[in-house]
Formats: structure tokens, C-alpha cells, sequence
């Protein structure tokens, strides 16, 4: 499958004489910064941006990007969330191009960069305006780059949404997340093995309780303010009852029925930047339309209702400020609204 930032998801060997999922490391790793080091140094307007809003890991950096203000610095290109035997693909825009970067599929970013290559193709992805080459697809360090690298083009009032001086701490807080709960869904889902999936699946629960006893009397994961860490956990939570509850078959419990849990992600649910930038239609057409090995008759179904999403939450009781010393994002940019948002 083609929707993890990090490639396609590759079988290997396991134990038990099972195959078990495992997640491919991205092949493009160059990173753009503010001493262009690697060769490709930050300017506005240099660079696009290809997610898929059916993505989580392309979804960090659209939250990413708005929180930081960066819309005018580094264009979006947005993919249809059904892909075709040619991955993502542009048919969401006029004549199924992409306005900027005049290719119908990103891996004809990819061809240009490396014809050829043994990986898939992913989101989310940078690519170089001028040569039309694909920059990068490394979705782990993307984001971070954008929160430290990019600074000179953020937004008045920006967050820090990686704090140098808790930078220790959210590591180690993200990658728990990752391990267990970002990729765990997915290793549950893509199980073959009854083991394989019960050990994911328990992971996934486990893991989503520790989360909700760190929450229970804070309101974000690491300070009193929205952090990276936020960010990709937020990411998994808001497809959770959409997608991964049925789909993956992760149904201990529904996100909805856990008090905390459920709490903290409307409240970063209904925080400029994140809600916003939330397409439910894109992210269940995308999971069930395009998993045939899993729901072989594409059929996407009604629900759940997702109108809780906008109820109080009451986290503010707990303190802490989203945007630290900041200020909100303003209004979601021209064209880039999603239908049917808050």
C-alpha cells in the first residue's frame, strides 16, 4: 500500500511461519534547510508540497504547514484519494494535472529524480519546482524540518511546535506513539496470522491507555502548548473510529468511548489548524476503496456519525495554551477548504 510516507508497506518473514507487515524506510532522505547543506536550501515559492489528505502521515505536514503559516512559502498540490495502478495521482484538478507541476502522477516527480527506483511511491512528498524532481520523501523528518529549518518564513506568532529545550522529551514521546499506535493500526490491519494481529491490536490498546493516564491531567502531550507530538498522534486519533475501529479491526474499544482520549482530540479537533484541515470523505474512500485485500468490495460504509466532533471538550479546564506564547492560524487559505469543514 501506497498511503504510508514512508513507502509502501513491504512482507517479510516472522515468527510463527507468518508474514507480518513492515513498513519500508523512504528512499529520498535529502533535506531542505536554511544552509541548503544537502543542496537544496529554503526559498518560497522554490518548493510544493504533494499530500493526500487520506494520509496521516501526509496530513502531518498539512497541519504542520498551517499552524506555521507557511502557505505562501510552500505550495500544496493535493492528490485524489483513490489511487490507480500508477499510485497517487492528480485528477482532483482541471484536466487531471497538477496546476504547478503539469504532471498527472507524483511518480512522475519520482522518475525525475530516479528512474527506476525499487520503492513505491508516497506521500507526503517535496518536490522542486524549476527541475520538477521529487526532493524528498522522508515524511519522519519533513515536519521537524519545517518547524526548525524554515523559521524565517513562519507566520508572525508561529508556534514552536518542536521546542529545542523539550526536544528529548518528544522524541522519546513520538516514537512510542509510532511503534505502537501510528504503525500499530496498520500492523494489526495488515496481519495475516491470527497472532500476528492479536499482538498489534493489543499494542495499539495498550499503549492508547498509557497515552490516556499521561492526558488524564494535561492537556498536551509534552508542556502547555501543541507540540510535534500532538501533531502525529492527532493524526491516527481522528481516523480512528472512521477507519481503523472497523477496517484494521482495532475494536477493543472506540475512540468515542474513551473519556480522555476522546476529549483531548476534539479539543485539537476544534484548534484552528487541525479540524480544518480534516477530510473524512478523503480518508474513508481512501482506506476502504483502495485496501482491496481487506474490503475486497470497495463498499464504503455510512458511518459512524461524526458530528460529535465539534461538542465541548472542556480540556481548557486543565490549562496550557495551544499556541504557546502564539497566536491561531487565520483563515484556512483560498481553495484550499476542505468540504463540509468546521
Amino acid at each position: 500500500m501506497s498511503d504510508d510516507g514512508e513507502g509502501d508497506g513491504k512482507r517479510g518473514n516472522a515468527a510463527y511461519g507468518r508474514v507480518a507487515f513492515k513498513r519500508s524506510r523512504s528512499h529520498f532522505t535529502d533535506r531542505i534547510t536554511a544552509d541548503g547543506r544537502d543542496g537544496w536550501p529554503v526559498a518560497p515559492g522554490r518548493y510544493r508540497l504533494v499530500v493526500s489528505r487520506a494520509c496521516p502521515w501526509a496530513s502531518r505536514a498539512v497541519i504542520s504547514r498551517r499552524l506555521l503559516g507557511l502557505e505562501d512559502a510552500l505550495s500544496m498540490a493535493v492528490a485524489d484519494p483513490v489511487q490507480d495502478d500508477r499510485s497517487w495521482r492528480f485528477t482532483l484538478d482541471r484536466d487531471g494535472r497538477d496546476p504547478v507541476l503539469g504532471i498527472r502522477f507524483l511518480g512522475e516527480a519520482y522518475d525525475r529524480r530516479e528512474t527506476g527506483y525499487p520503492g513505491g511511491v508516497s506521500v507526503p512528498a517535496i518536490v522542486d519546482v524549476p527541475s520538477g524532481r521529487l526532493v524528498t520523501n522522508d515524511y519522519q523528518r519533513i515536519t521537524l524540518d519545517l518547524a526548525t529549518e524554515w523559521t524565517a518564513l513562519h507566520r508572525d506568532g508561529a508556534p514552536d511546535l518542536y521546542p529545542e529545550a523539550r526536544r528529548d522529551e518528544i522524541d522519546a514521546v513520538m516514537a512510542e506513539v509510532y511503534e505502537d499506535v501510528n504503525n500499530g493500526v496498520y500492523r494489526a490491519g495488515f496481519a495475516t496470522g491470527q497472532r500476528e494481529y492479536e499482538e498489534a491490536c493489543a499494542g495499539v490498546f495498550r499503549r492508547l491507555e498509557l497515552l490516556a493516564d499521561r492526558l488524564s491531567g494535561r492537556r498536551y502531550l509534552v508542556g502547555d502548548s501543541v507540540t510535534e507530538a500532538d501533531i502525529r498522534l492527532f493524526t491516527t486519533l481522528v481516523r480512528f473510529d472512521a477507519v481503523y475501529h472497523g477496517h484494521f479491526k482495532c475494536n477493543r474499544w472506540k475512540l468515542t468511548e474513551n473519556r480522555v482520549l476522546w476529549a483531548y482530540a476534539r479539543d485539537l479537533f476544534q484548534t484552528p489548524g487541525f479540524g480544518d484541515t480534516v477530510d473524512f470523505d478523503h480518508i474513508k474512500r481512501h482506506y476502504y476503496q483502495v485496501h482491496t485485500g481487506i474490503n475486497p468490495t470497495r463498499i464504503v460504509p455510512l458511518g459512524p456519525d461524526l458530528g460529535g466532533w465539534l461538542t465541548p471538550h472542556h480540556r481548557q479546564e486543565l490549562g496550557g495554551r495551544p499556541f504557546g506564547g502564539g497566536t491561531a492560524p487565520g483563515p484556512v487559505r483560498a481553495g484550499e477548504e476542505v468540504p463540509g469543514a468546521r
